[in-house]
């Protein structure tokens, strides 16, 4: 069912920054930028657990200090947004990466606190994302919009200037649920996923594809990604307990259990073979998040692994 899917020909890595600082932000991208990667992304979060910096203002910044690798959020939460605000922020980045930007976009949910902070009830942020995807793509294309919806009510207004790719960035729904499948598959340029298995990826974009061909909708081409919590070491059991020692508190629960189902670990060759698994699934874009000390992954898996890239399709 997923051949139903246009998906991309071949394989690409890229890399989910961590640091908060200005200089390790910049010593991350310009790296990644000269070690091969395809790509940087960048979590979301109001509050969370773990500080975080803001998405969409991270990625502009880092399109100033890179010139080829694409830009992406994985995910921003877009019901805690208004959708002028987040469509003008999105369109400013990609104008200024010269349109690399990719918008990976969720719901979020983990983290009630951060709704109640923004205003958002978070029972609603379903169907605020339903009304407010249409609306980013209106803002990337129209001269003027209007708009009188449940959640949210505008206009006329005209935004500008718009984003350089045409039509916008492309938008990766991010998720676990039904909801999220369909919201892929019918307004969705792609799916990224996280915490999820290879066989439960593939059944993903089989019900990604079953909506898109429901609706009968003209793709060109879908990305698919897969966000990888990533422990490279000599060990396997050593990187499963690496691996949930910093998942657990990330999410503030146990997670080694979860480890074992969701993440990369042990040698380059066992991340390799996992790898290959997902790709026979149907990921054509890893991102790669390192759980340890950022220092010397990005060379490593340059070294260890973006050479095998085109090899995990045969």
């Amino acid at each position: 069912m997923t051949d139903a899917l246009p998906l991309d020909p071949r394989v690409r890595c890229g890399l989910v920054l961590g640091g908060l600082s200005r200089d390790a932000a910049l010593h991350q991208a310009r790296e990644a930028e000269t070690l091969g990667f395809d790509s940087l992304w960048v979590g979301d979060h109001i509050a969370f657990h773990v500080p975080l910096l803001e998405s969409l203002s991270l990625v502009s910044f880092l399109a100033g200090a890179t010139e080829r690798v694409l830009l992406g959020t994985g995910v921003y939460l877009l019901p805690l947004r208004h959708p002028t605000l987040a469509a003008k922020a999105a369109a400013t980045a990609d104008l200024l990466s010269g349109g690399r930007l990719i918008f990976g976009i969720g719901v979020g949910g983990e983290y009630p606190p951060e709704f109640e902070a923004s205003g958002v009830p978070v029972r609603e942020r379903g169907a605020r994302m339903d009304e407010a995807i249409p609306l980013l793509r209106r803002l990337w294309t129209e001269e003027r919009v209007a708009h009188e919806g449940k959640h949210y009510r505008f206009g006329p207004i005209s935004p500008a200037p718009k984003p350089v790719q045409p039509g916008g960035p492309p938008l990766w729904i991010g998720g676990r649920s039904p909801a999220a499948m369909r919201r892929a598959g019918v307004l969705g340029d792609g799916y990224v996923s996280t915490m999820t298995s290879p066989e439960r990826y593939r059944a993903n974009l089989e019900l990604v594809a079953k909506h898109a061909g429901d609706r009968r909708r003209e793709i060109v081409r879908f990305g698919s990604g897969a966000l990888l919590f990533t422990v490279l070491d000599t060990s396997y059991e050593r990187a499963v307990a690496r691996a949930g020692d910093m998942l657990s508190r990330v999410y503030n629960r146990p997670f080694h259990d979860a480890a074992r189902k969701y993440c990369l670990l042990g040698r380059p060759e066992d991340a390799l073979e996992q790898m290959r698994t997902f790709a026979g699934a149907g990921v054509r874009h890893f991102l790669l998040a390192s759980l340890t000390d950022p220092e010397g992954f990005a060379s490593e898996v340059a070294k260890q692994i973006l050479p095998q890239l085109p090899g995990l399709l045969a």
